[in-house]
This record gives structure tokens, sequence and C-alpha cells, in this order.
């Protein structure tokens, strides 16, 4: 863990006038802040943290970092305080690299994983991967901190400070493998600048985000971030080129000297998938590694899966473990709570799953995937989140048109959008044979109370979440809690 106190240069920064103060803390709230903290002051979509650098020095912080626009705003109180001045171009990327100094250890074998869809999946198998091998391991993202070392994460990728002291108190606990999902709100605000990753990732890529990114291309350069700037020339990148952006990534993989390999079904393929064969509890994956080939039972379903599973397996092989006792492990790995999870079955042998998937294509991969497992009728009870990009929820209608038999449109997590202005905008796409119910709980159990014999239901969206946000509150609601309670009500067992 970090010393109790620390030179400024010593943090990778440099103060005005040659000013070097020691630090004993570093914080970017200045209601945190104590005598001898670096105070960092850094640029915001609302406000800038400059406002906030008069209060962090009569708190009395020692250090100031921040941007020329940060150094303006507070210009007098700076001239009149002995404080060092840190300026830097991007002082997102220099607090994570000061970060990353302050808390000095980290897990020895890191990697990261990007994508739209797939991202807590991969991270999770590659760390049953590893706990199966003997190592002791943590996967790091929209779950929290999982395995040997656990915490709750309040970002799906946290800010340097929080990211950096997880990973020195993992490493404190004897973690020696960790794998974390790289989100493009992450990678773009440079929070993992500073961790030392043997290997990235690349699942796939879809319209999500555009109400944080430009466009397509904003979105696509900040995945790319972690493969043509936080990973170091040499390291390795597992790249799926299944997917159509696939092979730009694999490309500037390559351009940045990564080590690369790839997965899919491509025959080109390093690690290909040849062949699934599915059941109502799993699948049959055959698979090839430099065209040789491979068959193994996972307990997984969603022909995705297969996708995820050779992810993780490339970054555990790209980390520097032997691909026979790699594929030994696989078929022990467990789904991902909320990741098409089996959460009920009826009496009937109708099966109930809950999924996260809250994208168009996700959703639509979801729905795809389910298919070779159900010998009757689809069902879908899903929704769109408020206060986010509005441009995929007719697209979510669409996916749930095309590939479900009975559709339901719900609320998801409205936030302070009108309910019912979203579910108009989700009924667009998913056309007038779509069924409207606005209270979730009752869209389970319709859905639930429609299965017949060799049907399944999905419920999209919200997966392991155990609360439902409406306006600013947010109140208990878990979608498999909710399915179970259903099924048991109509199959008369409550």
């Amino acid at each position: 863990m970090a010393e109790r106190a620390k030179r400024l240069s010593l943090l990778g920064l440099r103060g005005d006038k040659g000013r070097d103060p020691e630090v004993t803390g570093i914080a970017v709230d200045s209601r945190q802040i104590r005598p001898g903290f670096l105070f960092a002051a850094l640029p915001g979509s609302a406000q800038h943290g400059g406002e906030f650098i008069q209060y962090a020095l009569r708190q009395g912080a020692v250090a100031v970092l921040t941007d020329r626009k940060g150094a303006e705003i507070a210009a007098a109180e700076l001239a009149a305080s002995d404080a060092a001045l840190i300026l830097a171009e991007d002082p997102r990327a220099a607090l994570a690299g000061a970060a990353a100094l302050w808390f000095g250890d980290q897990p020895r074998t890191m990697v990261g994983v990007t994508g739209t869809s797939g991202k807590t999946s991969v991270a999770s198998f590659t760390r049953q991967i590893w706990q199966a091998l003997g190592y002791r391991a943590i996967s790091l993202g929209t779950m929290g901190v999982q395995g040997d070392y656990q915490a709750k994460l309040a970002h799906t990728t946290p800010e340097p400070l929080t990211l950096h002291r997880v990973l020195a108190e993992a490493a404190e606990a004897g973690v020696t493998h960790a794998a974390m999902e790289a989100s493009s709100h992450g990678l773009d605000q440079r929070r993992l600048d500073g961790v030392r990753l043997k290997a990235g990732a690349f699942t796939n890529f879809s319209q999500d985000h555009l109400d944080y990114h430009k466009n397509f291309d904003d979105y696509f350069a900040a995945k790319a971030l972690l493969f043509n700037h936080i990973l170091d020339e040499g390291a390795a990148a597992v790249i799926n080129i299944d997917d159509p952006r696939g092979r730009q990534m694999a490309m500037i993989a390559r351009e940045h000297g990564l080590v690369l390999t790839t997965i899919g079904r491509d025959g080109a393929a390093d690690l290909r998938i040849l062949g699934q064969r599915y059941d109502a509890t799993g699948q049959d994956l055959r698979f090839s590694w430099h065209g040789n080939p491979h068959l193994v039972r996972l307990p997984l379903i969603g022909g995705f899966q297969a996708e995820n599973v050779l992810a993780a397996a490339g970054l555990v092989m790209a980390a520097g473990d032997e691909p026979a006792r790699v594929f030994e492990t696989l078929p022990g790995l467990s789904t991902v709570r909320g990741r098409m999870e089996l959460a009920a079955l009826r009496e009937n042998g109708a099966a109930v799953f809950v999924d996260y998937s809250h994208k168009p294509g996700a959703l639509a991969s979801a729905l795809q995937s389910l298919r070779p497992h159900v010998m009757g009728r689809i069902i879908v009870v899903f929704g769109a989140g408020g206060d986010r990009d509005r441009l995929k929820r007719p697209l979510m209608g669409e996916a749930a048109r095309d590939f479900a038999d009975v559709v339901f449109v719900t609320d998801d997590n409205p936030r302070t959008e009108d309910p019912a202005a979203i579910r108009a905008e989700v009924m667009a796409g998913a056309g007038p044979d779509a069924i409207e119910v606005g209270d979730r709980a009752e869209a389970i159990l319709r859905g639930v109370d429609a299965l017949g014999p060799g049907d399944a239901l999905l419920i999209a969206g919200k997966g392991h979440e155990t609360g439902q946000i409406i306006g600013s509150d947010v109140y208990p609601f878990d979608d498999a809690e909710q399915a179970s309670v259903a099924v048991a009500a109509l199959d008369g067992k409550i």
C-alpha cells in the first residue's frame, strides 16, 4: 500500500517554480482535502473542478493538478498560495499516472476487455479459468470486484483513485491475477492509464452510449484506446474478427506492435468456432486452436457465450498459461449473474431467463442465441432506460419484433423521463403486435403466464440489478426474484 507521504516528483508530477512538496494524500473532491493533500481539479461535463480550487487551498492542499482553464478560474487564489501548481494538457491522464505511483502495488498479471457487449462475461470467465488453474484472481467491472478479493464499485471502470486503491488492496490480499472491464467512458477519461496490462480483448461493437460519445466513430475510437494507448508494444491483443469492426481493431493492434490472437468463426481465426450443439442446459462447443480441433461441454445458454469463452481463454493464454491446461477448465465455467441466467422453471418445463441485454445488438444476439435451446416460442419482456441514448429505443423494439414470438414492452429504469414516452418510442419499433405493460412486475407475470410447454421467456435489460430507478429514487426490484415469484404463484406453490 501507499506510504504516508511522497514527494510530488515521485508521483511523476512537476510543480511550478521547481516546487516539490511532500504529499500526504490525493483527492478529486475538495471536501475530502486535508492538510498536505494534492487536489486534482478536473474538467467536467457540467462544471470545471477549477471552481473548487479555492476551497481545496483553504483546506490545506499543498499542490493542485489542473489544466490551463482550471488555473485561469482560480488564478488569484493560486497566486496568493504557496501550493505547487501542476499544469497538464490532460489532467485526467496525469492523475491516473500519479494514482498508480501513489498506491504502487498491482496484481502482477492483469488483462482488460472492451466491447459493447460481453465485457462482464469475458472478465468473469477469465477470472474463473485462473482460479481453476490455482491462482488467486479477481474480476472488476459492472458486478464490482469478485473473486479472491471482493469490493463494490460505483462504475464499470472506476475513477483512478478508487481503481488503484482497489488493485493495491487486492495485491496486498494475495491476488496475483486480475481481469477488468474497460468501458468506453473509462478509456476516454483515461481511468486505465497507469494500469499494467499484459493483454486486452475486443468482443464486439454496436450502438450504445451515443448520449456520451459524439458518434459511432468517436465511440469506436474510445474502445481502440485499449489497444493503441493503454497496452504497451509487445503486449497481447485478443480480437473477435467476426464482428464488422473486429478487423479494423485487429489492424490497430498490429500497427501498435501488439501480439495478436484472433477469435471467431472466420476461417482465419486462431481460436476458431467450428460448431455448436445446443440443448436445454447448455451447449457442446467444437473449436480449433491454430488448426487443432477440441470439443468441450459448456453449461452456458446462448451461442454468443462461445465467443466470450474463447476470448477469456485467449486472454489467459496470452498472459502465459498453456493452452491444454486452459481448455481443461472450460467445462467448469458458470454464467455471470444476470447474464442469460436461468431464473425459474415452470412445471410444464418452460424456462425463464434473465439477461442484462439493454442495447439493440445485445438484445438481438440474446434472442438469436436462445432460439436453438427452445423448441417452442420465445417470449420477451423488456424496456429502455431513461436519460440515455434515445436513438436505440426503436431499434430495441425492432430487435424484439424480429427475433421473439411474443413481445411485452415495459419500463426499465425510466429515471427522470416520462415512462410512457419511453415505451412509445420502443413500441414504434416493436410493431402493432407488441403488448405494452407499464408495470414491470405485471409484465413479467404476464410473460410467465403466457409460457406453454417448450416455450422460454427472456426478461431483458436489467440483469443483475436489484433496483429500479424512477425519478431520482431507487426502488427494490430484482428480475430473477420477480420471475421466481411469478412462477411459484402461477404453478400454485404459494
